[in-house]
């Protein structure tokens, strides 16, 4: 039987407007096996799990962990483990790292400061600081979540690694299983799918540069899915890579009980032009596996842009 990742690339279906949607990451390095939902069923207490999720819920935060690619030992005693924070708001990027011994002190934080994007709470709860590392590529290899993350997720993260990337980690849930292997850049937060190791190790030199690789991106999770969908439309368009260049700054429903919403949404640049664009929930045909677990097939929803439209920008007077 063909993994969903297999079918997806045999139809060529489209990755655009299909990343996760987290304003704020938080990633707890956390050792050993990984189950389907990690925070509750890895070697991390499941109660500390249970509670982290309650803090981050509503919050704009999203909570995974890591751990560096290859063998997994956890001996289940006290260990310095790594804890980034990333906010990925356009005019508000930053990437700052601590290290703990004591996971329960996340439970210290201010979620809903973390997820408007004030790093107060992460430094001075964690003693954190920016981090002046290697950006992050974060490869999603939970196989217990679905087995195309762990085929082809673990030799990619391997890969990056061996090959010197300092910021290669595993991650436990990217979504979007059928694009697998999936990959996060941090800290401007762009998702990837059937990501290959040349093709990161460029995205990672972008990040360095302050610029976008859209070759396998599948969005920015600073953004709902309507606005990914138009960002990226925006930025083929405009043929502007510059990662912070672009911010959304509205998005209007404008039929939610249509059988195909339809969404207005306005992508501004920092040199004050804006763009107008109409995004449509399609479904993606012929019907096929979301994922290799999914118990029947399905058409998963895609984002259609129908009309991109600059907006003349006005002359100052005189």
């Amino acid at each position: 039987m063909s993994t969903c990742a297999t079918v997806s690339r045999q139809l060529d279906e489209s990755m655009s407007a299909t990343a996760p949607t987290a304003r704020t990451w938080l990633l707890l390095e956390q050792p050993g096996p990984w189950g389907a939902e990690a925070l509750t069923s890895s070697h991390l207490d499941p109660a500390l799990g249970r509670a982290l999720k309650r803090a981050a819920a509503g919050t704009g935060v999203r909570v995974a962990l890591i751990r560096r690619p290859g063998r997994h030992a956890d001996r289940r005693t006290p260990t310095a483990r790594h804890v980034y924070a990333a906010h990925t708001v356009p005019g508000g990027v930053w990437l700052h790292s601590a290290v703990i011994t004591d996971p329960e002190r996340l439970l210290d934080l201010d979620f809903r400061a973390l997820g408007r994007g004030e790093h107060h709470t992460f430094d001075a709860a964690l003693g954190g600081a920016p981090h002046t590392g290697d950006p992050l590529a974060l490869v999603c290899t939970n196989g217990r979540r679905d087995r195309c993350c762990a085929l082809l997720g673990r030799p990619l993260a391997a890969e990056l690694a061996s090959s010197g990337v300092g910021g290669a980690w595993e991650v436990t849930h990217l979504g979007g299983h059928r694009f697998s292997p999936t990959l996060l850049v941090l800290p401007y937060g762009y998702a990837y799918g059937r990501a290959e190791a040349h093709a990161v190790k460029e995205a990672l030199h972008g990040v360095r540069e302050g610029r976008v690789v859209l070759e396998g991106c599948r969005g920015r999770t600073a953004w709902e899915r309507p606005a990914q969908a138009a960002e990226l439309s925006v930025r083929a368009a405009a043929g502007e890579f510059r990662a912070d260049a672009l911010s959304v700054v509205r998005t209007e429903a404008l039929e939610t009980g249509a059988a195909a919403p339809r969404w207005a949404v306005t992508v501004a640049h920092a040199d004050g032009r804006e763009w107008h664009v109409t995004v449509a929930r399609g479904a993606a045909e012929p019907p096929r596996p979301e994922s290799c677990g999914a118990p029947v097939l399905g058409g998963p929803a895609r984002m259609d842009v129908v009309a991109v439209r600059e907006l003349a920008v006005p002359r100052p007077a005189g």
